[in-house]
């Protein structure tokens, strides 16, 4: 496994691969697999919830997430700002796989949240999506998954799915948020390499 670059708006040669549709897989074999491995990776780094296959410059239908919603874990307890020992009360890990995902169903009913890109660092904006979708994917095992999904799950899954298709989330805003993103990303770009520099 090994982080990869993560492709942001503010370079051209990135964002014209991020606007690019993405192709299906045949099957999930090793090589998506490891693929997958490298995406869980890069995001965890990065760090993210979610993360799409073209954001790293590969135009292959995968995306990966984690919700960090899997079961709480009581091995390491959770320490309060006083210092003082709390009830341990973490949520595990919870990675998931996508491959070829796609929305088979949508809810009437539309649900806010304000979203975050690792290809739009530090913008953040809300966004109205379904509030509930049935999904369909082949997962890390090759085996095809349906389910139904609400919630920050069912958002980043159409985050993510937008990434597929070639649409990042600044384009569900107006033209003048759209604009404000693109130039608050590539500020914040400048000013990151000055401090690299």
């Amino acid at each position: 496994m090994s982080v990869r670059r993560i492709l942001t708006i503010d370079n051209p040669a990135d964002l014209a691969v991020l606007k690019q549709v993405s192709r299906p897989v045949e099957a999930v074999d090793d090589d998506v697999r490891a693929l997958m491995d490298d995406m869980l990776e890069t995001m965890y780094a990065a760090p993210g919830i979610g993360l799409a296959a073209a954001q790293i410059g590969d135009l292959r239908r995968v995306v990966v997430m984690d919700l960090h919603d899997g079961e709480p874990t009581t091995d390491a307890p959770v320490v309060d700002e006083g210092g003082e020992d709390a009830e341990p009360n973490r949520t595990a890990n919870n990675p998931r796989f996508f491959a070829n995902p796609q929305v088979l169903w949508a809810s009437d009913e539309m649900f806010q949240y304000e979203e975050g890109c690792l290809s739009l660092p530090e913008y953040f904006d809300t966004v109205e999506r379904p509030a509930r979708i049935r999904i369909g994917y082949l997962d890390r095992d090759n085996k095809a998954v349906e389910e139904e999904i609400d919630g920050l799950y069912a958002v980043c899954f159409q985050h993510e799915l937008d990434h597929l298709e070639g649409v990042l989330f600044i384009d569900h805003l107006s033209r003048l948020k759209r604009d404000r993103a693109v130039a608050k990303v590539k500020k914040y770009m400048r000013s990151r390499a000055l401090e690299d520099a």
